[in-house]
């Protein structure tokens, strides 16, 4: 066990003992577009040639020039689209699909939105969309940012919260009934379940806490997603290190587990602490962007160790 957790820490800290920064010409050989370009970059995270995946149903470009669209074309354009209706010099692309940023000119007299960005599916298929339209509909082409989506959904992790209070709690009436070991309840004597659990509610705590107080740079992280921990801003790399971090505790938890527990024990035992550390994660995350997560966080750190205190007593 030992081995692979020195191998694991090993490999982390090799991957960033050395990050080459992207190549930049000298400021002063820079044009006004790739001034503009820079400028675009840094409050808005990306720029020409980012690739996204589009999300939504499906995504309407338009063949025409931005400044050759009166407004009123442009907000009778959207009524006709909501409707359903294709519109005449109109390129659809749908769900699933891959496409390039190509250019971005800003409207300054559109009072939809000033910034159109032209996307490119392939070299026939291409046109112009609003931004707001487009970022709604898409997502950056990373599978790290589209797995942030999935758990960035406050509507799903609130619908998550009724199924997992609900599955959890029957869950461990169950197994406390059958005299089976559980972690908190009826642990065995090993540290390992009680650190997963807390290392997951601190996480999400902290995943929850970085989208309140530091929304641009989680948006940064969100477009140019990393997983070392050593190229990031100090809260993002903690973060980041923290979800290594329990990638390790979970291989020594059940590698402990199974030490301890017959197969069938360790497959309770196991399924128990999925649940409960389903549980942390959507009560921690959704509770810290209503504040309440930090009192519980504090309380659920008091709560494990004297449970696990409790348990190693005995």
């Amino acid at each position: 066990m030992r081995k692979i957790v020195s191998l694991f820490f090993l490999v982390l800290l090799l991957s960033g003992c050395y990050n080459r920064g992207q190549i930049t010409p000298d400021a002063w050989d820079l044009t006004s577009q790739q001034i503009d370009s820079i400028s675009f970059y840094t409050t808005h995270h990306y720029t020409q040639n980012y690739n996204f995946v589009v999300t939504g149903d499906s995504l309407v470009l338009v063949a025409q020039q931005p400044e050759d669209m009166s407004v009123p074309d442009v907000v009778s354009m959207e009524i006709e689209s909501e409707a359903g209706e294709m519109q005449k010099d109109s390129i659809t692309i749908h769900r699933s699909e891959r496409i390039v940023v190509a250019d971005i000119k800003t409207i300054p007299a559109d009072t939809i939105d000033s910034i159109w960005v032209k996307v490119a599916r392939d070299q026939l298929t291409f046109g112009w969309i609003h931004e707001n339209e487009l970022l709604a509909k898409v997502s950056p082409d990373d599978p790290i940012s589209q797995f942030i989506d999935l758990f960035s959904n406050v509507h799903l992790l609130a619908f998550l919260a009724i199924i997992v209070v609900a599955g959890v709690a029957y869950g461990i009436r169950r197994l406390m009934r059958l005299g089976a070991k559980i972690v908190h309840f009826n642990d065995i004597p090993s540290f390992y379940p009680t650190l997963l659990c807390l290392l997951v509610s601190s996480s999400a705590v902290l995943y929850s806490s970085i989208q309140l107080f530091g929304a641009e740079s989680w948006r940064h992280f969100y477009y140019h997603p990393s997983l070392n921990p050593f190229t990031l801003p100090f809260w993002l790399g903690v973060f980041v290190s923290s979800v290594w971090a329990i990638i390790i505790v979970a291989i020594a938890t059940v590698e402990d587990v199974m030490r301890h527990l017959s197969m069938g024990g360790t497959i309770l035992y196991l399924g128990g602490l999925t649940g409960i550390c389903a549980f942390d994660y959507v009560v921690f995350s959704v509770g810290t962007l209503y504040y309440i997560g930090y009192p519980l966080l504090i309380a659920y750190y008091v709560f494990a160790i004297k449970r696990l205190m409790l348990q190693s007593s005995i």
